[in-house]
Formats: C-alpha cells, sequence, structure tokens
C-alpha cells in the first residue's frame, strides 16, 4: 500500500494541528513553513479534510485551521479515508480464478487487513507524541 503526496502531505500537515491542538487556529503557510511543503498544496488538502469532519476553518486575519476533535479521536486511517478514498478497496479476482490467484488475493487482502489495522489504532495523538520525541535530540533539547 502506498499513500499518494495528498495522503503523505495530509497526515504531516494533520499531525502538525495536532501538535499544535489547544493553542488555537494554525496557519496554513506557518504550518507548510515547518514541513518545508507546498501551503498551495495544503490550503486544496482543506477542502476534503472540512468535508469528512476533522478540521474547522476560521477566515480572517487571526484564522487558519484547528482539529475538528481531539487529535486522539482522530485516527491516521481517517485522514487517509478522507483524502485518498477508502483504501484497500480495489476489485478483488474472481472468485472462480485459478488457484495461485486466489492465494495472491488472500495475500493481499491479509496484508491491506494489517495496514488498516494498524492506521485505524494510530491516533494524531499518537503520531504527535512520536513526532516530539524524534525532535528531541540526545542531549534532551528539543531541535
Amino acid at each position: 500500500m502506498k499513500a499518494s503526496a495528498k495522503g503523505r502531505y495530509g497526515l504531516q500537515f494533520m499531525v502538525d494541528l495536532a501538535l499544535h491542538a489547544g493553542r488555537g487556529p494554525v496557519q496554513v503557510e506557518a504550518s507548510a513553513g515547518r514541513q518545508d511543503l507546498p501551503p498551495k498544496f495544503l490550503r486544496v488538502l482543506l477542502g476534503p479534510l472540512k468535508a469528512a469532519g476533522l478540521v474547522k476553518v476560521q477566515r480572517g486575519p487571526s484564522g487558519g485551521c484547528e482539529l475538528a476533535r481531539h487529535p486522539s479521536h482522530i485516527t491516521a486511517l481517517d485522514v487517509l479515508e478522507a483524502l485518498e478514498g477508502r483504501l484497500g478497496g480495489g476489485s478483488p479476482l474472481a472468485l472462480d480464478a485459478p488457484a495461485g490467484a486466489r492465494a495472491v488475493r488472500d495475500l493481499w487482502t491479509r496484508t491491506t487487513d494489517a495496514a488498516r489495522t494498524v492506521l485505524r489504532t494510530t491516533t494524531l495523538a499518537d503520531l504527535a507524541a512520536k513526532q516530539q520525541a524524534l525532535e528531541v535530540d540526545s542531549h534532551g533539547y528539543s531541535i
């Protein structure tokens, strides 16, 4: 399973919003700058994220966007499916396929199910905590 740029950038953006949760709206340009992502592309992602009920957008000089729910109540799967559609939703091989094809179909089904389980059980809060831990250098100082 491979996420497109929409999925990868969208998940990075949502983790950034999780890191700033509770501090008010985050400007897209500021988030894009912290992550070295194109702000124009992030603005495009706001539509599907808002439609899925994952972000709130405030217009105006002090506006920006923020998570619509607590980071512990939004999963990586929620974000990716809002941006990419249902993951692993390809058409299965025919039921009357030769045994080798059925074995391969079973492998892909199990692989997709395992990936969906990891994404469904990983929240933005989990990812934000991991990101914070990775940003702390060996001396305990934030990078």
